[in-house]
């Protein structure tokens, strides 16, 4: 006899997809990664419950997370959010005025795929990280900026200084840069779905 081995993302989609939430092409998702050190470090320095982003997609009628977390890459949405504490997730979506351009969004993500995760948060096309993709990808189509471009030295850097000399040992309080919580905080945005805490 022969058995179908099948992904368990698959036994598990209907379940990670809440039913109040109707995903829309172009849904931008945040959620708390599971720990470690670097986690800690980026939510506490933003005092914001996110560590993660990225922005929805489909692809052959499934729903796919373009993401920065290693190599820029497009993952299965189950995937993206079985990566998260309790698979809790927060969804936010542009604004009406805003929808018109979503595909060139979308599209505007795909120069950056296989580019290395950016652990420095420096503003280059180099490296990158989360939200610098999708704020880059937005400026790009829109020609604004989504959220608030910050500094190091603007948040909650103090507890997290050994870390954050161990990633640069310069300490580079002047670094500017888009974290997720700055880019939930858009004005573009409204929140569409909440399951984190």
């Amino acid at each position: 006899m022969k058995f179908l081995l099948v992904p368990l993302a698959a036994f598990l989609a209907p379940l990670l997809v809440a039913e109040d939430y109707e995903p829309q092409v172009g849904d931008i998702y945040f959620q708390s990664l599971l720990p470690s050190a670097l986690v800690e470090a980026i939510e506490g320095v933003t005092e914001s419950p996110y560590s993660h982003c990225g922005i929805l997609n489909q692809v052959d009628g499934k729903w796919v997370i373009h993401e920065a977390i290693g190599p820029v890459r497009a993952v299965p949405l189950t995937t993206w959010i079985m990566q998260g504490v309790a698979q809790d997730y927060d969804v936010y979506r542009l604004k009406p005025e805003y929808r018109d351009r979503i595909e060139e969004l979308l599209a505007a993500t795909e120069p950056y795929m296989g580019r290395r995760y950016d652990i420095q948060y420096d503003f280059d096309d180099e490296k990158i990280y989360c939200s610098e993709l999708i704020f880059k990808a937005f400026r790009s189509v829109y020609g604004e900026d989504l959220g608030k471009v910050v500094t190091l030295g603007d948040l909650n850097w103090k507890p997290h200084e050994a870390f954050i000399r161990h990633i640069d040992p310069s300490l580079p309080l002047q670094r500017k840069m888009i974290t997720p919580r700055h880019l939930a905080e858009a004005v573009q945005l409204e929140q569409v779905f909440e399951s984190l805490e």
